[in-house]
């Protein structure tokens, strides 16, 4: 029996920060995980799919866009395959970095799935037999899976999850994508840039359902001009796999239909990772989705046993999974630490263009009971983006009119993720739009947009 202070059960963005913050406290710790360091996220997930979309956007210019930049290919190849293989070599690149930090902090690794033995052991099944481990804290990182329609079968060939999608060396010529959340329409970039015939299936009556409704209607009517296929308040009822495609049946607003396609994504969601871990030996309760329930220290209902990221069902984000683990750390140490807000966390999709976004929508706000004003700017008034010929989509802040207080942004346009840290820092501080107006942007920058929302949700728009 091998004891520690922290046990962290699942290596993923949230479970190998929180190990590191654990050693960093001076806990001895170690780190379980039945497939891999760095998680979902960096192996198959948030870090390859960037790689490739890093790719595509690249085969997008190629393709469309050589008179406008003023050069000429005759002849064009586009090696899908080389795409996903640097992916892997970007992926690959970080996993190792997280084998560096345990070593670094002295976290002890065990590959093998855990379950609970008794209320601070675990029993760790490996290829070689079982290790029994022990702990005054353990925490829950376990992450979530795909979920799938149900009656359809993943095959892994034609039926698809995000996993043997990011890995397939091959380009489907057509593909139909059900779910138009981040990662359908990720994989709907990527496709469609390399030349893929795609078709978004979303069930909800817009795609980026989550985000502000002008958010989706901009981002629809710039995939249509791509020549994307989109079916929203649309079901899928059946799947069936044929020699060489696959027949989807659907049923929405236009009456049943049947789209064909050599292959179809799985794109609909996650559910939480938190069967086969013995919850009932110690008696963790979870929700009615089977989500860990925790407050707001990361603790669950059983002493000791802590959780964090996608298992709590909170936000399924890694980012979000990142800083519950340090405040779960910082808490089973009793440290000083932070509370999460998890309506202001930063929310990204990485399409082409990009979503970005935090807090509360325009309609939100106003049913919150919040009196609003809305400062705008769009990037086709942006001298860098113009620079860039990325002119398409705008920024919105949602401000409350009688304090000032910023209740959320929304965002569409080049490089727009990355603009979120100014305000949400702005938020988490207090500050106003009349604050960040007044903070001097370097010119020219894609950042300005910030600012001249700003301005403009202060009354005086200066470049519109």
């Amino acid at each position: 029996m091998q004891e520690y202070d922290v046990i962290v059960v699942g290596a993923g963005p949230g479970g190998y920060v929180c190990a590191i913050r654990a050693a960093q406290l001076g806990m001895k710790t170690a780190i379980v995980d039945r497939e891999w360091l760095g998680g979902v996220c960096l192996n198959v997930g948030c870090i390859p799919s960037k790689a490739l979309l890093k790719n595509a956007e690249v085969a997008h210019t190629l393709r469309h866009r050589g008179s406008e930049f003023g050069f000429k290919i005759e002849g064009l190849e586009l090696d899908y395959g080389a795409a996903v293989k640097r992916s892997r070599q970007v992926s690959d690149r970080l996993v190792k970095g997280v084998d560096f930090l345990m070593k670094k902090n002295n976290i002890d690794v065990h590959m093998g799935q855990a379950e609970f033995s008794d209320q601070n052991k675990l029993s760790i099944s490996q290829a070689d037999g079982t290790l029994e481990l022990e702990a005054k804290n353990i925490v829950l990182a376990t992450g979530a899976s795909s979920m799938v329609v149900p009656g359809v079968e993943i095959d892994g060939k034609q039926i698809l999850t995000y996993r043997e999608a990011i890995l397939q060396e091959g380009l489907p010529q057509s593909v139909v994508i059900v779910g138009a959340g981040p990662i359908g329409l990720e994989f709907a970039t990527i496709w469609n840039d390399y030349g893929a015939k795609v078709t978004l299936v979303e069930m909800l009556p817009r795609i980026a359902p989550l985000e502000d409704e002008e958010v989706s209607q901009e981002l629809a009517k710039i995939l249509a001009r791509k020549k994307i296929e989109i079916h929203t308040s649309t079901r899928v009822e059946k799947v069936e796999n044929h020699d060489g495609f696959v027949r989807i049946h659907t049923a929405g607003e236009q009456g049943s239909q049947i789209l064909e396609s050599e292959q179809v994504l799985m794109a609909i969601g996650f559910r939480p990772n938190s069967q086969d871990l013995g919850l009932d030996v110690v008696g963790v309760d979870l929700s009615e989705r089977d989500e860990i329930i925790i407050d707001d220290r990361m603790a669950t209902n059983s002493p000791g046993i802590w959780a964090i990221g996608d298992v709590t069902g909170k936000l399924m984000l890694a980012h979000v999974a990142s800083a519950m683990g340090i405040i779960c750390a910082e808490n089973i140490a009793n440290v000083a630490s932070a509370t999460l807000e998890y309506e202001m966390m930063p929310r990204a999709i990485y399409s082409h263009p990009q979503v970005a976004s935090f807090g509360l929508s325009e309609r939100a706000a106003q049913e919150h009971g919040f009196q609003i004003k809305v400062g705008r700017f769009p990037f086709i008034a942006n001298g860098k983006a113009l620079g860039l010929g990325e002119r398409e989509g705008w920024v919105k802040l949602i401000v409350d009119s009688r304090y000032g207080e910023i209740l959320g942004a929304h965002m569409i346009g080049p490089e727009v993720t990355e603009l979120l840290p100014e305000l949400t820092l702005a938020q988490m501080m207090e500050l106003t739009p009349a604050e960040i107006a007044r903070n001097v942007h370097a010119h020219p920058s894609l950042s300005e947009v910030l600012m001249e929302a700003a301005h403009d949700a202060e009354g005086h728009a200066i470049h519109i």
